[in-house]
C-alpha cells in the first residue's frame, strides 16, 4: 500500500525537474560543432559576438547576422547568400547547457522540421 502512495510523489518530483540553462555563457566566444555527414565526421568552427557569427566549414568562411530573441533563442541571417536556400533565416534554440557545451535545436524559420546538435565552446 505504501508503494502506491510513493509512486505519485516520485512522479511529481521528476515532472518538476527543470534543466538549468546558462545561455548567456554562450552568447559570445569561439565554438566548434562536430557532426556526421555520410559517415564522415565534419567540423564547423565559428566565432560569435552579440550581433555577428563568422563560420568556417571545409575551408570556406561565411558571415551571418544574429538577432537575439531571448537569452536562449536567436535567428541567423547569412549576410552574403549564394543561393535561395541560404537567404532563409535559421532559428536557433539552446535547449540545455553544461560548463562548456550546449545542446541546441535549429531549423528554417517557419518550418516545422528541426534538427539537434551539440556545440563546444573552445575559447572566450
Amino acid at each position: 500500500m505504501k508503494k502506491i502512495f510513493l509512486l505519485p510523489l516520485i512522479l511529481l518530483l521528476f515532472s518538476c525537474y527543470n534543466q538549468e540553462r546558462n545561455c548567456k555563457d554562450f552568447k559570445t566566444g569561439k565554438f566548434k560543432f562536430e557532426h556526421m555527414v555520410d559517415g564522415v565526421k565534419k567540423t564547423t568552427v565559428f566565432e560569435r559576438n552579440e550581433s555577428i557569427e563568422i563560420e568556417t566549414y571545409e575551408g570556406k568562411t561565411d558571415t551571418a547576422s544574429i538577432r537575439w530573441i531571448s537569452d536562449c533563442e536567436y535567428v541567423l541571417n547569412k549576410l552574403h547568400p549564394k543561393n535561395m536556400a541560404e537567404e532563409k533565416a535559421i532559428a536557433m534554440k539552446i535547449l540545455t547547457t553544461t560548463k562548456d557545451t550546449y545542446t541546441f535545436e535549429f531549423g528554417i524559420v517557419g518550418s516545422d522540421a528541426k534538427q539537434r546538435g551539440t556545440v563546444t565552446k573552445i575559447s572566450e
